[in-house]
C-alpha cells in the first residue's frame, strides 16, 4: 500500500527525583509514543501544552525521555501503523488523541499503557469498560462531545430562532463521530428540527457531502479527526452554501469561517494527559487510573462570520462567549 507519512520527533526529557522512572530503574532511556489522531497544524496547541506540562512536573530537556509524534491525518489505516510501529518499538508509553487512534492502540497491545485524550464515549466506543474502572492497559481523558451537542444546539437557536433545517456532516468510519451524530439528531428532535445527514469516510468526499446539505439553515460538525484535519475545507465550502458552521473540538475549527464553538477546553484535557503519563512513567498502573471527564468547557463566536451571513449574535452570548473572533 502506498502512503504518505509525516514524521515528526521531539526530545524531552528529565531527571526524575529518586529515579521513580520504571524505564529509569530498568537502566533505559524512556520513550513514549504520541499519536496524533488528526494532522500537526490542527493539533499544535494541544500538543505544545502537553510537552509544556511535562516540563513543568519535572521532565526537563536532557535525554532521559524521548517523545515521537506520529500523526495519522485522520487516516484509520495510518493509526493501526503506527501503533504498531510503537509497540514493535516497545515505548514505554502511548499517547493518542482521537477515538480511532484509541482503539488501533488498543488493538496493538495489551501490556504497554495507553492514555488517551479527547475520546468522545470511551465506554460506548469500546476504548473502555468503564470509566471508574477502565482495567487493563488503558485510560485517558473523555472530551463528552456527545454530551455537550445539546448545548450546541441551543446556543444556535438563540441566535436563530426561526432556523428549521440543520445538516449534520460526519465521519462514519469514525465510532466518536457516530455516536455523536446520534446525540445530535436527538437533540435536533427535542428542538424540532428536521436533520439532514451526510457521511464521509475520506477528506474526497467533504466537497460532494456539503454540497448535497445545502439548503439548510446551518450545518453541525460532528468531531473526528478527519474533519479536523479538513476543517479550514469545511468551513469555506459551508460559507459558499450560506451554512454557518458548528463545532465541537477547539475554537481553532472556526477561526477559517465557522460560527459556534463550544465544548470543552482541549489545551486541558492535554494538560491533564500529561500528567497520566508522569504518573504511569513513576510506577503506577493504567487499571488504577479511572477516567476523567472535562472540568473546563468555552464557548467561542466568529463574529466576522456572523456579520457575513447577516446574522445578529445576541449580546447574552456575546458577554458569555470566552472568545470573540472579530
Amino acid at each position: 500500500m502506498r502512503r504518505r507519512i509525516v514524521l515528526a520527533s521531539m526530545t524531552a526529557a528529565s531527571l526524575l527525583p529518586g529515579g521513580a522512572s520504571r524505564a529509569q530503574q530498568a537502566g533505559k532511556r524512556a520513550t513514549v509514543g504520541f499519536l496524533v489522531g488528526a494532522d500537526r497544524a490542527s493539533e499544535k496547541p494541544w500538543l505544545d501544552s502537553f510537552a509544556a506540562r511535562l516540563r513543568q512536573l519535572g521532565w526537563a530537556e536532557d535525554d532521559t525521555l524521548g517523545l515521537d509524534y506520529r500523526y495519522a491525518e485522520g487516516r484509520n489505516e495510518y493509526a493501526a501503523e503506527f501503533a504498531a510501529e510503537f509497540v514493535r518499538r516497545k515505548v514505554d508509553v502511548i499517547v493518542v488523541t482521537g477515538t480511532p487512534a484509541a482503539l488501533a492502540a488498543k488493538r496493538a497491545t495489551s501490556t504497554i499503557p495507553v492514555v488517551f485524550a479527547l475520546v468522545t464515549n470511551p465506554v460506548g466506543s469500546g476504548v473502555v469498560t468503564s470509566l471508574a474502572r477502565p482495567g487493563a492497559n488503558v485510560t485517558g481523558l473523555t472530551n463528552q462531545q456527545g454530551d455537550v451537542a445539546g448545548k450546541r444546539l441551543s446556543i444556535w437557536r438563540e441566535i436563530a430562532p426561526a432556523a428549521g433545517r440543520l445538516a449534520v456532516l460526519l465521519n462514519a468510519g469514525g465510532p466518536g463521530s457516530v455516536l455523536e451524530a446520534e446525540e445530535v439528531q436527538a437533540a435536533a428532535t427535542k428542538l424540532g428540527l428536521a436533520i439532514a445527514v451526510a457521511r464521509i469516510g475520506r477528506a474526497e468526499e467533504i466537497a460532494p457531502a456539503v454540497a448535497a446539505l445545502k439548503g439548510s439553515d446551518a450545518l453541525y460538525v460532528c468531531t473526528d479527526p478527519l474533519v479536523a484535519a479538513n476543517s479550514r475545507h469545511i468551513n469555506a465550502l459551508a460559507a459558499e452554501a450560506r451554512m454557518p458552521t458548528i463545532w465541537g473540538g477547539t475554537s481553532r475549527y472556526i477561526e477559517g469561517g465557522g460560527l459556534i464553538f463550544y465544548g470543552p477546553s482541549f489545551v486541558d484535557l492535554l494538560r491533564r494527559a500529561a500528567e497520566y503519563v508522569d504518573k504511569i512513567l513513576r510506577g503506577a498502573k493504567p487499571s488504577d487510573l479511572p477516567v476523567e471527564q472535562p472540568t473546563r468547557f468555552e464557548l467561542a463566536i466568529n463574529l466576522k462570520t456572523a456579520k457575513a451571513l447577516g446574522l445578529a449574535i445576541p449580546p447574552l452570548i456575546l458577554a458569555r462567549a470566552d472568545e470573540v473572533i472579530e
